[in-house]
């Protein structure tokens, strides 16, 4: 999904040095860059394969690690769960491909609100999956969560797209992308985990990438691709140095400014603005999440919904 970085986990749990303020300054300013890639992502859509604009955006996280190959040597992929992060690179393909599919059919506001829901299925399967103890305040949390997603995709009432299942399979995805980075983060470093991500990604979009294949004919095509990669790329670079400096209960929150953006680039460059029942249904979905942040960080730790890591 690329609404939503790839906030990795620090290594070593919080980081040594802590500076929430640049920390939560470099997360705006991720999201303000992730905005503007989805934003030119769904213009491309008009002219190109959602797996070739896929593609495309990681290419510039590749472009970084081949710098970091530089610097750490052939160490970068040392990884005691390869297998893991194999599988963490396919989910990234897969819910950035859905999320860009599903942009061309429905307004970008609305699209960002349902993937909100993404910390609440990271609590799901932090309870099933990782056995981490859930109280019933945030399995009410979750529950309300899920209701804030339905009034936004309003199922049954004749204004769902069908696409609008595409954001909820890349928010899943995306979610369980955050589980496997909290079980990489215990023994595998930040670093690796962004490079597995982005050779498994690049490699799995490259294999089919004949068929959809089409070279960029104008001058507009290939600034708004250069773009979009760019921004990506320095979006990616935001999130992991805010998560260096930055807690990640304080930087979790952010998150949520991308429906700020989602909604001016809406209106801005479609023409959308999301509807009464978009905004209710956001504002109960952000409400909840940042009760359960708040109450992890009342309690001195991060909860699951606080390890918000992008899809990207």
């Amino acid at each position: 999904m690329t609404t939503s970085p790839a906030a990795p986990l620090h290594p070593h749990g919080e980081p040594s040095h802590v500076d929430n303020v640049r920390g939560v300054s470099l997360m705006a300013l991720a999201f303000v860059l992730f905005s503007v890639c989805d934003m030119l992502a769904k213009l491309l859509t008009g002219d190109f394969h959602p797996m070739q604009i896929v593609w495309t955006r990681q290419l510039a996280l590749l472009v970084g690690v081949v710098v970091a190959l530089g610097i750490h040597g052939p160490g970068l992929f040392r990884s005691r769960h390869p297998a893991m992060q194999v599988l963490r690179g396919l989910l990234a393909v897969a819910s950035a491909a859905c999320f860009i599919s599903a942009v061309r059919f429905v307004p970008l506001a609305d699209a960002v609100a349902v993937t909100f829901i993404a910390p609440f299925i990271v609590t799901i399967l932090s309870a099933r999956l990782l056995g981490e103890y859930v109280g019933a305040r945030r399995w009410a949390a979750v529950a309300v969560g899920f209701l804030g997603a339905m009034i936004v995709i309003r199922p049954g009432m004749g204004t769902m797209h069908p696409a609008m299942l595409l954001v909820v399979v890349a928010a899943t995805g995306f979610a369980l992308r955050q589980v496997l980075s909290r079980r990489l983060g215990n023994s595998d470093r930040t670093v690796t985990t962004v490079a597995y991500t982005a050779i498994v990604s690049v490699t799995t979009l490259s294999l089919p990438l004949f068929l959809f294949w089409r070279t960029p004919e104008t001058a507009r095509q290939w600034v708004l691709l250069g773009g979009m990669a760019l921004a990506a790329g320095l979006g990616e670079w935001a999130v992991i140095r805010a998560f260096e400096i930055g807690q990640a209960v304080a930087l979790a929150p952010v998150h949520y400014s991308m429906m700020i953006w989602a909604t001016f680039w809406g209106w801005l460059v479609f023409g959308d603005l999301p509807d009464v029942w978009t905004i209710i249904g956001a504002a109960v979905i952000m409400a909840t999440g940042l009760y359960i942040l708040h109450g992890e960080q009342k309690r001195g730790r991060p909860s699951a919904a606080a390890k918000i890591e992008s899809s990207r």
